[in-house]
């Protein structure tokens, strides 16, 4: 039996340039007869006939899944839902502007049988415009690789290609799609990049502005702790507590020098205070990492007595 491919594109107001994905989507499928096909076309909520042109697309073809989301949850959520829904063993996922070239999937495939989990396009020759979309993300790119560790030249291209074992275990939300090789690396994936196409955008207009970059970057901060101390909680908060201990101790060494140094000094409250208040802060942030050490634990905890119920229940 061939092995499923499931292809999943969120579409927000796409209505104009669908039938053309489609159409380019099938000459794909065709090319690559070794493998079935769908394709997961999830509606986030579109304002326009975007539905009933998905609609008509899966009474054409059945590989067509059309989903409709209530209302526009963004990207990230839409590309979740397919992906919950997705049947393939190996699932691609893209925008559906017409901007990533359906004809990049078997190359990308093609990663995928070569053994890695996660295979990441990269729009080597963008076509956006220079300031508002390729600076912010060259600079977005080279902050993500450096907090995560995992550096890629195009971290937010969507046409990617991942095994389902892979991404179906990756955590997402809020905005965390051009984070998942970040993310997928909680689970041992191993990630490479391909080259792509990338074309200019035909139809409508983008859904990406500027104002998203405050979000980008606060994401990226807990991408950074996800993917640092996600198994070792305590370093992180052990870390900040013993720096506001050292805070606490100076505060503590000044005041007495500064009382020895000038006895008038004796009445004076805020360095005591400073160094109470750190010193209350380290006790919280250390036992803070001790819980979140205890809850992983138990979380990957699995008692004998447990495993022997469930084998004896087996028999």
């Amino acid at each position: 039996m061939s092995q499923l491919c499931s292809v999943v594109i969120p579409v927000f107001n796409e209505q104009e340039g669908l039938r053309r994905l489609y159409e380019q989507l099938a000459r794909v499928a065709a090319q690559v007869p070794e493998m079935s096909w769908e394709f997961v076309l999830v509606d986030d909520g579109s304002t326009d006939d975007s539905w009933d042109a998905l609609c008509q697309l899966h009474a054409q073809d059945a590989r067509v899944r059309p989903i409709r989301l209530a209302r526009n949850f963004g990207q990230t959520p839409a590309m979740v839902c397919g992906i919950d829904r997705a049947r393939g063993a190996v699932i691609v996922t893209m925008d559906g502007d017409l901007q990533n070239d359906p004809a990049d999937i078997p190359r990308l495939l093609e990663k995928v049988h070569e053994g890695y989990d996660v295979v990441c396009g990269w729009r080597f020759k963008r076509q956006d415009k220079w300031w508002t979309r390729k600076v912010p993300s060259m600079i977005a790119n080279r902050l993500i690789g450096l907090m995560t560790g995992v550096r890629l030249h195009d971290a937010g291209c969507s046409l990617k290609a991942y095994r389902a074992s892979a991404i179906k275990r990756v955590p997402l939300y809020a905005e965390f799609h051009r984070f998942i090789p970040a993310l997928s690396t909680l689970t041992g994936a191993l990630v490479t990049e391909v080259k792509v196409n990338h074309r200019p955008r035909q139809f409508g207009k983008t859904k990406y502005t500027l104002s998203r970059t405050w979000r980008v970057a606060l994401d990226m901060v807990t991408v950074s702790l996800l993917v640092k101390f996600a198994s070792k909680p305590l370093r992180f908060f052990g870390g900040l507590a013993v720096g506001a201990l050292v805070v606490a101790v100076v505060c503590v060494v000044r005041a007495l020098h500064g009382v020895y140094a000038d006895p008038a000094l004796m009445m004076s409250l805020v360095l005591p205070g400073i160094a109470a208040v750190a010193l209350w802060l380290a006790g919280h942030l250390a036992g803070v990492g001790l819980i979140a050490e205890l809850v992983l634990a138990s979380a990957h905890a699995t008692p004998e007595e447990f495993v022997a119920a469930t084998e004896m229940s087996r028999s």
